[in-house]
């Protein structure tokens, strides 16, 4: 299937334009979908046929865990397990926000989805569309940056057209995203927690929670 394109406004969330598309992701299908940062690349996370097809699609290191993205703390909770008590910490202070936590996962997702000792990366984002249209989904969605290995994030739908001309992917267009820093990564299932890649929340924000 070719390329498709679907405008939406990301300041009011609207079921009917993205209803197809919430199929397609149950089905198995790539989404390309707004953040407030970049855009993402999207796959239903506990699908091995649609992780793999992300990987395919980016050229992406099967070594490099995929991060994912869900609808509020309580879908998180439903997908971690073991989770400490700076977990909670983090996520009073900075979510919904561009903050993903590694946690342990519980035994819902596919070994490709998973990092050393059963880990995930999550985040509930800070696009309020976004998590309105996860809450529809039902469905955690893998959150790579929507670009292939080795090229720059991307904030411009223009530059999606390009990047993903005859592929068969779905691009939510919102418009331009916000672009800056991605988002900061923090392993909390180690003590104490570790800051695995800067981003748009501080390290000196972060650092109070992590002494």
């Amino acid at each position: 299937m070719p390329l498709r394109i679907v405008r939406v406004d990301p300041k009011k969330y609207d079921p009917e334009p993205v209803f197809k598309v919430r199929e397609e992701i149950l089905a198995g299908g790539l989404v390309v979908f707004p953040t407030e940062t970049f855009y993402g690349l999207g796959a239903n996370a506990f699908s091995v046929e649609a992780v793999k097809a992300v990987y395919a699609l980016k050229h992406r290191d099967r070594k490099k865990p995929l991060p994912i993205v869900a609808a509020d703390a309580g879908a998180v909770l439903s997908l971690g397990r073991r989770l400490p008590r700076v977990f909670f910490d983090l996520i009073r202070q900075f979510w919904p926000g561009p903050l993903n936590l590694v946690i342990h996962a519980r035994p819902v997702f596919p070994p490709e989805m998973l990092g050393p000792d059963e880990t995930i990366a999550v985040r509930v984002p800070g696009l309020s569309w976004l998590r309105e249209f996860l809450a529809d989904l039902g469905v955690p969605l893998t959150s790579t940056s929507a670009n292939l290995s080795g090229n720059s994030e991307n904030a411009d739908p223009l530059m999606l057209t390009r990047d993903f001309k005859n592929r068969d992917v779905t691009i939510i267009d919102a418009g331009r995203t916000p672009g800056g820093l991605a988002s900061t990564i923090v392993d909390v299932t180690i003590s104490p927690p570790k800051i695995i890649r800067e981003g748009a929340i501080p390290v000196e924000c972060l650092a109070p929670f992590l002494a």
